[in-house]
């Protein structure tokens, strides 16, 4: 009687697929982090919100003096760059402690690694949701055409995920490794936040505009916004993102199925 051997890969990529479909356990861990993180406050995660709408709304009609923009427009524009940056930064931000978070877990469960990336991203799509009253807000008060690119949020949205998904593994299993990597990441992001047409333009950059459009994040946050606002993203931003896709998931995948049985011994 012969023993069939799975490969690692194969390892790799059921731990995904059924990491994905215990959806169950990853939505259940994800509310559960909402709640833990603001129990006992009456607001909970609206904190968030209502902290990113002050800044919206202090920073948004001042930038846009400065930068002599339209008021209703540039306010739009800043909410949306806002809401994307914020749920781009909090995954890249919290996977690299998705599997040091989840250590007590991991060594006394036997799941799919892939559950604790999945919960990341799910936390992270509550506060978004969460945002988005900001946007009707504005919406409401600054009235701006809306067209049928809108709906593209969503592909967009669904793109990010993917991404997220890589990510999430990658730096995971690298932060896990390596200690000082999540300060390194932190400090990166803080300068990535001032790079990324965030508060500014990219035509602002006249023909330096190539500085904002080699920098990923720039399209990341590019393919959320620009359909937010009612306009659709280049054709440039939905294939970089989609290119860093195919690259990434490539990249973890071949990490992951090297790596996974080492991450519970690395924590």
């Amino acid at each position: 009687m012969t023993t069939q051997v799975i490969s690692p890969l194969s390892k790799a990529l059921n731990d995904i697929a059924s990491g994905f479909g215990g959806h169950k356990i990853w939505t259940m861990l994800g509310w559960q982090d909402i709640k833990q993180r603001y129990r006992r406050s009456a607001l909970g995660p609206w904190w968030l919100t209502i902290s990113t709408g002050v800044m919206v709304a202090g920073m948004g009609p001042l930038y846009g003096r400065l930068f002599g923009q339209p008021t209703a427009g540039y306010v739009a524009f800043v909410a949306a760059s806002l809401i994307a940056w914020q749920l781009i930064n909090a995954i890249i931000n919290d996977s690299c402690q998705v599997f040091i978070a989840a250590e007590g877990h991991i060594k006394q469960t036997r799941l799919p690694l892939s559950i604790y990336v999945y919960r990341v991203i799910w936390r992270n799509m509550i506060i978004f949701i969460h945002n988005l009253a900001i946007l009707l807000i504005v919406y409401i008060l600054m009235p701006f055409e809306v067209s049928v690119s809108t709906l593209l949020a969503v592909a967009g949205l669904l793109l990010l995920l993917i991404n997220s998904v890589w990510i999430g593994l990658m730096l995971g299993m690298l932060c896990a490794r390596f200690r000082d990597i999540p300060q390194i990441i932190a400090s990166l992001l803080q300068i990535a936040f001032f790079l990324t047409p965030i508060f500014w333009k990219p035509e602002m950059l006249g023909r330096h505009q190539w500085i904002a459009q080699i920098n990923p994040l720039f399209h990341l946050v590019e393919i959320i916004r620009n359909p937010l606002l009612g306009k659709s993203a280049s054709l440039l931003s939905w294939g970089v993102v989609s290119g860093v896709a195919v690259i990434g998931s490539i990249a973890t995948l071949s990490l992951f199925s090297r790596f996974r049985a080492r991450i519970a011994y690395w924590l």
